[in-house]
């Protein structure tokens, strides 16, 4: 339930507020180690503290089906298929010069670009409201739903099927990998094979 600023402000916020804040913080600290730490290993599971923490807004924010959503999905399925992903394609855990396209400082502009965008929206469409923690649960099933399948049916889907390119993506890199490696076996053997049967002939010219 949204209702207008009373005698709410920001001098005077609530312990639910603060542990909003404390949180939020804790969010934004494992969403910036996720983007800059050079182990992908290491991102991933700064990425679970960072879903984590925002599930724990959602709960703060009296939307506990969302909270699981966020958890259930995102925590338990996004990040296991990234770990898959890399297990499968078997990528470099560490620092990789292929990955690095030298662009830091135009990706670190757009991206204070985006985020400056995206304070600014959130502020401005909820500047002079405030949520009722004591009312009844915004984020309850029936409500999270009817919205869900109303106006946000096709996201849903486009997200649902990016999710499986991604997971199809990369059995096929780790099949092409696959394939590479046995056709380079049998020419190892063969060049082994030769140069063991070289040896004997050498030696009865000797003798």
């Amino acid at each position: 339930m949204i209702l207008a600023a009373g005698s709410h402000g920001f001098l005077s916020p609530t312990g639910v507020e603060i542990a909003f804040l404390l949180v939020g913080l804790v969010t934004l600290g494992a969403a910036v180690i996720t983007v800059t730490t050079p182990q992908l290993v290491h991102a991933a599971l700064w990425l679970v503290v960072a879903l984590g923490g925002l599930a724990v807004e959602y709960l703060l924010l009296t939307a506990e089906f969302i909270a699981w959503v966020q958890v259930l999905i995102y925590v338990g399925a996004v990040v296991v298929l990234i770990l898959f992903g890399l297990m499968l394609t078997r990528a470099p855990i560490g620092r990789s010069p292929d990955a690095d396209s030298g662009n830091r400082w135009a990706a670190l502009t757009v991206a204070v670009a985006s985020a400056a965008a995206l304070v600014w929206v959130v502020v401005d469409a909820f500047r002079t409201t405030w949520i009722d923690l004591d009312g009844p649960a915004a984020g309850s099933t029936a409500v999270t739903g009817a919205s869900l399948f109303q106006n946000w049916v096709l996201p849903f889907e486009a997200l649902s099927v990016l999710l499986l390119a991604a997971l199809v993506g990369a059995i096929v890199l780790s099949r092409k990998a696959k394939a590479a490696r046995a056709g380079e076996a049998p020419g190892a053997g063969t060049s082994q094979a030769g140069t063991t049967q070289a040896g004997p002939s050498q030696t009865d010219g000797v003798r």
